[in-house]
């Protein structure tokens, strides 16, 4: 394995998942180390006209149950270390929801809010003409994540299909509706993550009014699913996002915050100005205030390492669903089992969104679209599915609900693996 903090981090659930099951040594070698790594060079003529270069990254960590699928996310602080360590994890989230995927992922290295439209355009442009030959529908397929949305997935369908000399529009999801987008991807992560807080409500004895819950990071995913937890029932007494957040017992007005933040940009902006300061007393208060509020549900929807060892015993709240990919650090993990606070992992309960961009390829390959009920009722199929299958393993062996994930996506792993021939198969012809 790689010496990568992140990557480390991340490998050490698949450690302990592996006492779990029984598989060839094949499947713990061929897991060890990514497929592909690329690492790019992006020139990009800015507005003044000067000229930047911006680095830029994918994986392919896993290819064994089919091409590789993972994101694209802009952000300052991507790393090779961070995209490996998300391809690894796309890995085990395709096979936990049963996807033919393995597991990939990349970024840009770029803030990219000091960025003009256009500029974005030749950057996300610049970025598919260098790894153009990398992927493919067959091969690796593209999505938003982080910082990027269906413009920019389309921009780099059309820049790959200018190149192919022909329209592919299955080498990227999460695009456009009018270039193929699919129904119901843009809110897929956080409908995903509501399923499987529905579908457990019973077994965790959740009553919705008497639910609190806290949201950090009211970006897409986070404010989708405070939405549908709130017109499920369910009282949403704070979220943030990446400037602050805010706080109020009695419960907000989600709708409110949704439609004031797209206008303001900033969740601090809701409740101190005009006639909407009068909706509901309120306090403002920092990310880290917000993970630390005695709430029945947390919901870190932002990015990683945001629950690491120095804070882990400050969480109040019973149960946490990581809509974020690696919000919790290991170390982190163990202090709140000590706790008694159960985890829900990010393989599963953000598993919505690329569940939904594999429907979109599928429609993409057939040139068959389905209405957005179609999609949404296959998502939740899916989800409630492998939540009560994770769930199930977790009661039966007694082990956390993320090494029960990492259970049952090893074991559909492991089958690919083994149905290729193992050292047992050679030795025993």
């Amino acid at each position: 394995m790689t010496n990568n903090r992140l990557f480390d981090d991340a490998s050490q659930r698949l450690q302990l998942a592996l006492k779990y099951v029984d598989l060839p040594d094949d499947v713990l070698t061929s897991l060890s180390y990514p497929k592909a790594s690329l690492s790019i060079s992006i020139p990009v003529r800015m507005d003044d006209g000067s000229l930047q270069i911006f680095q830029g990254y994918r994986v392919r960590y896993d290819n064994t149950r089919g091409p590789a699928k993972g994101g694209v996310r802009y952000h300052p602080n991507v790393s090779p270390d961070e995209v490996q360590s998300l391809a690894f994890w796309m890995t085990f989230k395709c096979a936990a929801l049963n996807l033919p995927f393995g597991g990939g992922k990349g970024g840009i290295t770029v803030d990219p809010k000091a960025l003009s439209k256009m500029e974005l355009e030749r950057l996300s442009r610049g970025y598919v003409d260098a790894i153009a030959d990398f992927i493919g529908p067959d091969i690796d397929i593209l999505a938003p994540d982080v910082y990027t949305n269906p413009m920019i997935m389309g921009w780099m369908m059309d820049q790959y299909s200018i190149i192919q000399r022909q329209v592919c529009r299955g080498v990227v999801t999460g695009k456009p509706l009018a270039l193929g987008g699919s129904q119901g991807r843009n809110s897929a992560t956080g409908t995903g993550a509501f399923y499987v807080i529905e579908t457990l409500q019973s077994q965790l004895d959740l009553v919705p009014s008497e639910t609190t819950v806290a949201v950090q990071g009211f970006g897409n995913a986070g404010a989708v699913v405070a939405s549908q937890l709130a017109a499920a029932g369910y009282r949403i007494v704070a979220v943030s996002d990446s400037r602050g957040g805010i706080y109020a017992p009695q419960g907000l007005d989600i709708p409110s915050i949704r439609q004031q933040k797209e206008a303001s940009r900033g969740i601090q902006a809701v409740y101190c100005e005009g006639t909407v300061c009068s909706l509901v007393e309120h306090q403002v208060i920092t990310n880290e205030d917000l993970l630390k509020l005695e709430v029945d549900i947390l919901i870190p929807a932002a990015l990683e390492r945001q629950i690491t060892a120095e804070n882990a015993d400050q969480i109040e709240a019973r149960y946490i669903f990581e809509v974020a990919n690696g919000p919790i650090t290991s170390a982190a993990d163990a202090i709140l089992e000590q706790n008694n606070i159960l985890v829900f992992p990010d393989i599963l309960v953000n598993a919505g969104g690329v569940t939904v961009s594999y429907f979109e390829w599928v429609q993409n390959r057939s040139g068959l679209y389905w209405e957005e009920a179609q999609v949404q009722g296959q998502l939740q199929e899916k989800m409630v599915a492998e939540t009560q299958a994770i769930w199930q393993i977790s009661q039966q062996q007694g082990i956390s609900v993320r090494t029960a994930a990492y259970v049952h996506a090893l074991n559909r792993i492991g089958a690919a693996v083994t149905a290729k021939g193992t050292r047992t198969d050679y030795l025993n012809p």
